[in-house]
């Protein structure tokens, strides 16, 4: 009953034993992430949940995948390494420029955001401990955008509330003198 992420992917575990952990995978979650692509013997990363009295190191991360993208391209720059990460439109959308994606998992930072992708840095602590250092193109990995970045787009673009927002809008400018 408790959940684990595998790869980001937060899961419900329904069975433990001297084999590993059991898990149910609904269509969804094999259509949208690259945990049907896992063969026996693949790095994974592995976390159990927040509980409220952990230490935030990163960003709200909820093991809910928006989609899977694929490594485009692994660059050494010094110590560090920089990926290019082809990503679809509806996780692009929520991307902003030094803000917040994960990664499989990973809580990482958006350097540049592309056409279709982004640019991400990991550096040499990140690489060893996770899958991410032993990925390279052609890899897909697990995607998933900041909660706070969805909620506030969602407000933002409810129609309902659009309208009252323009009144609203107007009045203050008419208020001022600007109209």
């Amino acid at each position: 009953g408790d959940s684990i992420a595998i790869n980001g992917v937060c899961l419900t575990v329904i069975g433990i034993n001297n084999n590993g952990i059991s898990f149910d995978l609904s269509d969804e979650t094999l259509s949208a992430t690259n945990l049907g692509t896992l063969k026996p013997g693949d790095r994974i990363n592995l976390e159990s949940s927040l509980t409220p009295d952990s230490k935030m190191g990163g960003h709200f991360v909820t093991g809910h995948v928006d989609s899977a993208g694929k490594i485009r391209s692994r660059e050494t720059s010094g110590d560090m390494l920089k990926f290019e990460i082809e990503a679809p439109p509806e996780v692009l959308h929520f991307l902003v420029k030094k803000g917040s994606v994960a990664v499989d998992g990973i809580s990482l930072t958006v350097v540049d955001i592309l056409k279709d992708g982004f640019t991400l840095i990991i550096i040499p602590h990140t690489a060893r401990l996770t899958t991410l250092g032993f990925k390279g193109p052609g890899d897909t990995v697990n995607l998933e955008t900041d909660i706070l970045g969805k909620y506030v787009a969602r407000f933002m673009n409810r129609e309902e509330d659009k309208n009252k927002k323009d009144a609203r809008f107007m009045e203050n400018l008419m208020k001022g003198g600007y109209i």
